[in-house]
């Protein structure tokens, strides 16, 4: 069969099957969302750390407001394509950075999924944050001591990393809390 047959036979293939995709306003509250949460990782990506790891997290107050506003499921596709578009713009995509901030990503979103459900009168934003940052702490010593440093010294940092993690996950909690407040008046 000449190759022309081939074109002409896959472009009336291509033809009948293609799909158009709708967009909905959850796709575009998403995007967003996940828009402000890249802005934020790359903004904070420019700012020194003392230490490699210890950053504030400013695109998990986007996180925590989609998650107590919107629920999970949009709480999960801002977080991780957060995770996703920021290593490609800063072209980390596949590095050692990418897999710790994955690691720590899923970490937190597995926490969020579970403290969601405690009652509200005693968990709020603030609880949800610390413990969504400690459960990031965790995930990223874990993969650095499994994968990057064949050590348990790597553990010698948790008291660093869990200090950074109360302080932060505090912040961005009462940030979050605050940011609530105002998109609900």
């Amino acid at each position: 069969m000449p190759l022309f047959a081939f074109l002409i036979i896959g472009e009336w293939y291509f033809q009948t099957m293609s799909v158009e995709l709708t967009v909905t306003a959850d796709d575009r509250r998403v995007a967003r969302f996940a828009a402000a949460a890249i802005v934020l990782t790359i903004a904070e990506a420019a700012i020194p750390s003392p230490l490699p790891g210890v950053k504030p997290g400013l695109a998990n107050i986007v996180v925590l407001v989609v998650l107590l506003r919107h629920g999970w499921a949009d709480a999960a596709w801002v977080s991780l394509l957060r995770v996703f578009a920021a290593s490609l713009l800063m072209g980390q995509f596949l590095a050692p950075g990418f897999f710790l901030s994955l690691a720590g990503a899923l970490a937190s979103l597995a926490t969020l999924a579970l403290t969601v459900r405690l009652p509200s009168r005693w968990f709020g934003p603030v609880t949800h944050s610390v413990a969504a940052a400690f459960a990031h702490m965790a995930a990223q010593l874990v993969v650095a001591r499994l994968w990057l440093v064949p050590h348990d010294g790597v553990f010698l940092l948790t008291p660093i990393f869990a200090t950074a993690a109360l302080c932060f996950g505090a912040i961005n909690g009462l940030i979050a809390a605050k940011l609530l407040v105002e998109l609900d008046q």
